[in-house]
This record gives C-alpha cells, structure tokens and sequence, in this order.
C-alpha cells in the first residue's frame, strides 16, 4: 500500500506540473460549445474553488498515469500466495486489464465533447449556462470510470470461468440479456439524447462481450478434454473401479 501510494503521490505530482494543459483539455468541450452559440461557460464558486480543482485534477492523473504501477503492487502483494499457473492466469489479466481500462478512459474522452455539446442545447435561448466546475470535473471523472469498468466486464467473464465459477455455455445462454444490459447500460452512461452515441459505445461492449464468449467457451472445452482424459486414464488403471 505504501508504495501504491507513492505511485500515486508521484502521478499527482506530474499532474500538478501539466495541469494547465490538461484543464484546457478539460474545458475545451465548454468553448467549443459556447463557440457553437450555446452560452457556456464553468463557474468556478468559491474563493478556494480553483485551488481545489487543481488538486483534483492533479490526483486524477496521477491515478490514471500511475494504474500500471499500483495494479503491479496489488498482484505482487497476492503473488507469494498463489502457484505457478495461478501466478500465470492472474498476470494474463493484469496484462489485458490496463489497456481495457485504458481503452474505456480514451472511448470516454471521445465521447464527452459529444456529450456536452447536445447537453447544453437544452439551455433556454434567455438563459445562460453557467456549469459548476466541481460538478463538470465529477460528471467527467464518473464518464471515464463507467467506461473504463464497462470495459473491464468481459475481462470478469474470463476470469469467472477459468476459476470454475461460471462455465462458458452459462454466458452463452444469456447473451441476449448480455446485450440488452449491455445497450442499457450505454444508453445510461451515455448522457446524451440521440441513439447514434449509444450504438457507438454499445457495439464494442457487444464485441468485447461475445470476444470474452469465446474464450469462456474454449476454456470449457479444454476442461472437458482433461476431464475426459482423467477418466480414460483412471478407467485403464482400475482406479475408477468400485
């Protein structure tokens, strides 16, 4: 914990240092909205706002940039306890989980200009849209965490199965409930009104869910075959008989 920790304070660090150019980023979506004729602009209310949205923002990057290490200190905490093919399966999905994670974070940051742009279209031509900055900062930060565990679901599939919890035919069945949580959960992370957004985050959830299908479905058949094989074997040595 106390070298996560570390990770993250360093991260934090650097995300201090390169807070300018990631606020920017952040309110880039507020100024292409305001350029687009909708009056938005973020409202920064107290005295010590400012300073509190640059810590902010500083822990969240340090968080994101520093994943990799701090998900490392998790599994070499549980490594001393686990076998060799435990120690194999659970450093395969620490590999595959970080670029998931990732890959969701960047699908949401493609998404939120997007989503701000149809948002402030609701705003009364006599109205100006004026948007908390602590509000704007917690609606980015809870859009790139629901995407980056959206995308972390099918991972959880594969590691269900291979620990024998679930079987690959169990998920196969469910597939059209799958899709229809799947398109649900889009159509609530996505807090936008058209459905175009909703199919473009949904299709590849869809993708990663039927991809993570497979895999279940191959892991059942190669525990099918060993256990086939052990059956034939303790058949031919008279163990398996009463």
């Amino acid at each position: 914990m106390f070298f996560a920790a570390l990770g993250v304070l360093l991260g934090a660090v650097l995300g201090w240092i390169v807070y300018d150019p990631v606020f920017g980023a952040l309110q880039s979506p507020i100024e292409a909205a305001h350029d687009a004729g909708r009056t938005a602009a973020l409202n920064f209310e107290g005295v010590a706002t400012s300073f509190d949205i640059r810590i902010r923002v500083a822990l969240f990057v340090g968080i994101l940039v520093s994943s990799p290490w701090w998900l490392y200190q998790a599994w070499a905490f549980v490594k001393p306890g686990l076998t060799r093919r435990e120690r194999r399966n659970a450093l395969g999905f620490f590999a595959a989980g970080v670029p998931l994670f990732l890959a969701g974070a960047a699908v949401a940051w493609l998404f939120l200009p997007h989503a701000v742009l149809l948002l402030t279209e609701f705003t009364p031509a006599d109205a100006v849209n004026f948007i908390s900055a602590l509000s704007y900062l917690q609606f980015v930060m809870q859009l790139v965490l629901a995407f980056g565990i959206a995308f972390l679901l099918p991972l959880a599939m594969v590691a269900l199965t291979s620990l024998g919890l679930v079987r690959g035919s169990t998920w196969g069945r469910g597939w059209r409930w799958a899709v229809l949580l799947v398109f649900t959960f889009a159509a609530v992370a996505t807090p936008t009104p058209d459905a175009l957004s909703m199919i473009l985050l949904a299709l590849p959830i869809c993708g990663l869910y039927f991809g993570a299908l497979g895999a279940c479905l191959y892991l059942d058949r190669r525990k099918d075959r060993r256990a086939a094989a052990l059956t034939v074997a303790d058949g031919a040595t008279g163990d398996g008989a009463p």
